[in-house]
Order: C-alpha cells, then sequence, then structure tokens
C-alpha cells in the first residue's frame, strides 16, 4: 500500500525517508521515492527557500544549463553616446554598434543535510521528512540570499547618514564614525532617489527599491509620518513585492532582517561590547572589565576601540575571580563602565545597518529553478549502512551573484535606535 498524498496521514502513522508507511513495525513500502512524492517535495524546498530570497528578487536572472562548465556570464550593454552631428542630406551616416561587455564568474555549491536513523523514522510521530525539509528550506533560503547579499552590498557606491542632534546636522564619511544618531531620513531617501536618477539608473517598473531592516524601517516611518504610503493604501495589492512594507519618495520598500549589519566584532565568544569596572586614572596596559570571560591569548592582537580610540587586546586572564584584559597601548583617564568593543560597527559600539537602493539590472544571480537548488533524500541503506540504520534528507545548490553596473547600486549606512545593541549578521 503506498500513500503519496502527505496531508492525509493520521496522527500516529511514522513516515521513512523511502515515502513507506511503518505499520506494526513492518515497512510496507521500501521503494525509493516515487516521482509524485519527489515532485511535491523539491516544489515544497524550492517555494519554502523562496521565501527567503529577499536580495535574490531584484537581480537579473540566469539559469543553470547542464553540461556547461562551472563559469557563467552576464552581459551588459554600453549606452550609446549623443548623436549630435547633423546628417547631410542624402548621405547615410556611419552609423554605430553595440558595445557589450561580459561579466564572468565561476559558481559554488552549497549544501547542508540531515540525517536520521531507523530508530527515530520508528518511533517518531511527526513526519520527520516533511519537517526536515522545511528545516532545510529555511537554511537553504538563508543560505542563498546571504551569498546574493554579501556580493551586492561591496559595491562602491555608498553614502553615510549623517549625525542630528537637535538642530546640528554632522555629515559623517566613515562608518567608524556612524552612531544611534545616523538615523536614515526622508531626506536621504529623496537623496538616494536622486542620486540613481542622476546615473540614468533604470526603475524596477516604476519605482526604485530599496533593502532595508526592520530596525531601520522604524526609524524611517517614524520620520516620514503621513509621507509614508503603507502597502494597505496600495491600489493593486496584488502587486507587492515579497517583503514590501511601504513606499516614499519614489522607493519601494522591501523589509529583510538580512539586511546587512556591521557590528562590533567578538572580542570573545559571545562578547562583542566589553565595559570597564573599574575607573583608570593613571597609565595602564591590564584593565578590569564587568563580564566574565574565559582566559586566552592571542597569536594576532584583536583590534578594538577603547572608548572610541583604536587599541588591541593581546590576551584575558582571570585574576581573582576578575577578567582582566592586557591592552596593546597603555590607556588612561577612563571612567567606570568605559566601553570596548570591537571593530566592525561604529567606534561607539553602534552598529551599522545598511539600506540597499536599486535601480533595475544591477546585479545578476544565478536561478534557483532549473537545477540551481535540489532537494536530496536517500533512503535507509544507502552508502555504507550494511544494517539499515540511516536515511538523509538534504539540499545543494549552485549559486553566484554578480554587481554588474556599481552606478544603479547605492547602499546607504547609517544607525538606528536598536544600535547600541544589534550584532553582525
Amino acid at each position: 500500500m503506498k500513500h503519496f498524498n502527505l496531508q492525509f496521514f493520521a496522527a500516529g502513522e511514522v513516515i521513512n525517508t523511502t515515502g513507506g508507511v511503518m505499520e506494526n513495525g513492518n515497512i510496507t513500502d521500501s521503494s525509493a521515492l516515487s516521482a509524485e512524492m519527489k515532485t511535491f517535495y523539491d516544489k515544497t524546498l524550492i517555494t519554502l527557500a523562496s521565501a527567503n530570497l529577499v536580495h535574490e528578487q531584484f537581480g537579473q536572472k540566469r539559469p543553470i544549463p547542464a553540461n556547461n562548465g562551472k563559469t557563467i556570464q552576464f552581459r551588459k550593454f554600453s549606452r550609446l553616446p549623443k548623436a549630435l552631428k547633423a546628417i547631410t542630406e542624402g548621405i547615410t551616416p556611419a552609423g554605430n554598434k553595440l558595445s557589450v561587455t561580459g561579466v564572468t564568474c565561476t559558481v559554488d555549491q552549497y549544501g547542508d543535510y540531515i540525517e536520521q536513523t531507523d530508530m527515530l523514522e520508528l518511533t517518531a510521530v511527526d513526519n520527520t521528512i516533511v519537517e526536515a525539509t522545511k528545516e532545510l528550506a529555511g537554511q537553504a533560503g538563508l543560505t542563498l540570499d546571504t551569498v546574493v547579499r554579501n556580493e551586492i552590498i561591496g559595491g562602491t557606491n555608498v553614502c553615510y547618514a549623517p549625525s542630528v542632534e537637535g538642530d546640528t546636522v554632522t555629515e559623517i564619511t566613515s562608518r567608524a564614525d556612524i552612531s544611534e544618531k545616523c538615523r536614515l531620513r526622508v531626506k536621504d531617501v529623496f537623496r538616494a532617489a536622486a542620486e540613481l536618477k542622476a546615473m540614468n539608473a533604470p526603475k524596477i517598473g516604476t519605482h526604485y527599491v530599496a533593502i532595508i531592516h526592520p530596525y531601520v524601517a522604524y526609524d524611517l516611518m517614524q520620520d516620514a509620518g503621513e509621507q509614508w504610503v503603507g502597502i494597505q493604501k496600495y491600489a493593486k495589492p496584488e502587486t507587492i513585492l515579497r517583503g514590501e512594507v511601504g513606499t516614499l519618495a519614489g522607493v519601494r520598500f522591501v523589509e529583510s532582517t538580512e539586511a546587512k549589519i556591521y557590528g562590533p566584532a567578538e572580542i570573545a565568544e559571545g562578547f562583542s561590547r566589553l565595559h570597564l569596572k573599574n575607573a583608570v586614572s593613571a597609565s595602564a596596559s591590564k584593565v578590569t572589565v564587568a563580564e566574565n570571560l574565559a582566559p586566552a591569548t592571542f597569536a594576532e592582537p584583536i583590534a578594538v576601540y577603547v572608548n572610541g580610540i583604536e587599541n588591541t587586546v593581546t590576551a584575558i586572564e582571570n585574576t581573582n575571580g576578575e577578567t582582566v584584559l592586557t591592552l596593546g597601548t597603555a590607556v588612561n583617564n577612563l571612567e567606570t563602565d568605559a566601553l570596548i568593543c570591537g571593530v566592525g560597527g561604529g567606534k561607539d559600539g553602534s552598529a551599522v545597518f545598511c539600506t540597499l537602493f536599486l535601480g533595475e539590472n544591477a546585479y545578476g544571480v544565478t536561478d534557483i529553478e532549473g537545477g540551481g537548488l535540489e532537494h536530496i533524500v536517500k533512503q535507509r541503506g544507502y552508502g555504507n549502512d550494511p544494517l539499515n540504520q540511516r536515511s538523509s534528507v538534504g539540499w545543494k545548490a549552485t549559486k553566484v551573484a554578480k554587481r554588474l553596473i556599481e552606478e544603479y547600486l547605492l547602499r546607504y549606512e547609517s544607525g538606528s535606535e536598536f544600535s547600541a545593541t544589534a550584532e553582525t549578521n
């Protein structure tokens, strides 16, 4: 007896990885997955993974054709110059040619799997293959989304939100100087849109698109007030983009918790921000911190900011139950609770958030359809498994992303009300 329609399995029935049902301890179907079930699981994996692919959805898509090597080429056409020379009557002009530039890159593979035992299959109440597929699909989606994100945040076109205190606005020129006072404002969104327009970046449909972190979206909505147009006000809700939350200044905002955050790097496992336990008045190269850290020595000094000044940590030790840091450069005149943080975000320990403003064809990605993402289910007994004790569910993907036109992609770096506690993602 074969069961192919998963939603009809009753509670208490145990599904093994071959698609069979365990009844009275016997496997009623030990064959490989049927075509119907394979299609179901493949589509489930792709559908669930796609929900996380926010950064991918605005890229120029390319399939992964079989048997064509590991390189893929994205193509971009150069804009023709103005034809300002007047045409002579009766004489055919010289004409022009399209200039095509190929951008070649090499694809990589990513993947993971979950192995389960025969005892799990025998005793589990839930359909473990379906649950494993859901978890793996989420992992696949986040992994592939991060591959794309890490490529496109590396663009050379960048702006920094200014620091605003009351009526005082201070321009910021580096990531290290960003603090929670450097929040993304309505004015910054208009500026980003103007920058893209000045570069003649084509819109994605009728708008530019921005990928924004929920914390930054919160700040921006507070500043925008009635200027913010939420998706509930859209005349055509069927056109809403995946993750879209609203529109401002001709830009559609797509929210993602995976929007890049540059936070302070870890000084010790789980700790990126430390605080002085005791004030330092005289010059000292050893300082006591309030946090409890495991002792460690470092072959390479760890770069840190001590009260906003560059320094290093060369060792961590425990002395009389207290955590003591050895600094590369002696310090003085530090108050209790002064901050020591890893580098990477603002020098005051602030996390820095990246909002990506995009025009059409700013970057290219390989597609997860057509072989880009594969769901793999192995029945018990595969490989080195003489007693049929193990089965597995996994995924494998072939992926690459590439920035194509730098001018069509603008990274806006800002702080947030949440900068003091947010971490690198």
